[in-house]
């Protein structure tokens, strides 16, 4: 092993991309497996990462730029020959962009609580991306035991999106009436953009089909009637945005798997300010994002998914891509 393969920022890395493999990928996406556990092994690899900002390290954004300028890899040597070879486009690629598919699988897990609120609904996203999680009452989904669609009338085909909920979860038996929907992102997506479209399936995993096909429909359904997001920081710029939501209806602030990429001391810093405002506050972040929620959930809780929490308090364990809920009973 070379004296670079040893660094501490290295073997941050290494770790990450390992964990990567056997907690996120493992089970979902046996090339991704592939390839993270080749990151992990490779000293030319895990030099090119070093030289990125710790930000710009993760993953799926590595995954994803490779995707985007090459398509899907065969294999790990493949893969590790495109990065090789084509260092510098990557590179640049990684530096624009970042992971911001922001699923619209995770409505899925979000409606059983959107669901339980009466009256209407003022839907505010943090880290909302392109805007596609603030569109639940426009998707259908399939929960097993009950299926639902939307209601209104639009010629534009919505996904269907399939979740697996246990049977304490309260499954929904109709969608949420949504009066009003905006988003805040540090670099909001267009999706009348083709290239930020092509960035946004670049994203999702290979052998992936369905998901592929799903998130498709929702750009389409987000085309037709986009909802507004706007560029800002979420620590200084919401309570402006608050301001313009109706003052009858729930106001609901959310997000999922955006504030890992926050320090944790900036983190803590929403939590107290979305606490004190006069809002629902809806969590859906991987485990150690906020300790004090996971400290509260079951002390057995799954690594491989998220914990959906209301106001600071964990209420299920969800699939990262929206696949499963599996609500918690106390």
């Amino acid at each position: 092993m070379s004296q670079a393969s040893t660094t501490p920022v290295i073997e941050n890395i290494r770790a990450r991309y390992r964990m990567f493999a056997e907690r996120e990928a493992h089970g979902v996406s046996p090339l991704y497996e592939e390839l993270a556990f080749r990151v992990a092994e490779s000293d030319a690899l895990l030099q090119f990462l070093s030289t990125l900002p710790p930000i710009k390290q993760q993953p799926n954004l590595l995954f994803g730029a490779v995707k985007l300028l090459m398509g899907t890899a065969t294999d790990a040597n493949e893969f590790e020959h495109w990065v090789r070879s084509r260092a510098e486009s990557i590179r640049g690629e990684i530096l624009a962009r970042s992971t911001q598919t922001n699923e619209p699988g995770r409505c899925a897990t979000i409606l059983p609580v959107l669901a339980g609120f009466s009256g209407p609904l003022a839907l505010l996203e943090v880290g909302a991306a392109a805007g596609l999680c603030l569109l639940p009452d426009r998707y259908g989904y399939d929960y097993g035991r009950v299926r639902l669609l939307p209601r209104s009338e639009c010629s534009t085909k919505p996904p269907v999106f399939p979740c697996r909920a246990n049977e304490a979860t309260p499954v929904p038996t109709g969608l949420p009436t949504v009066v009003w929907r905006a988003g805040i992102d540090l670099n909001p997506l267009n999706l009348s953009d083709p290239g930020e479209v092509e960035w946004l399936e670049s994203l999702v995993w290979p052998g992936q089909k369905g998901r592929l096909e799903r998130l498709a429909a929702a750009i389409r359904v987000g085309q037709k009637s986009p909802p507004l997001v706007r560029a800002g920081d979420l620590l200084y710029d919401l309570p402006a945005l608050i301001e313009t939501a109706p003052s009858d209806a729930t106001l609901v602030i959310f997000h999922s798997a955006v504030l890992a990429y926050l320090r944790p001391e900036d983190r803590e810093k929403f939590a107290q300010l979305v606490q004190e405002l006069d809002a629902v506050w809806i969590s859906n972040e991987a485990p150690g994002v906020f300790p004090n929620i996971d400290a509260l959930a079951a002390a057995n809780n799954p690594k491989d998914r998220f914990i959906l929490s209301v106001d600071g308090g964990p209420v299920a364990f969800t699939g990262p891509h929206g696949q499963s809920i599996d609500w918690i009973t106390q």
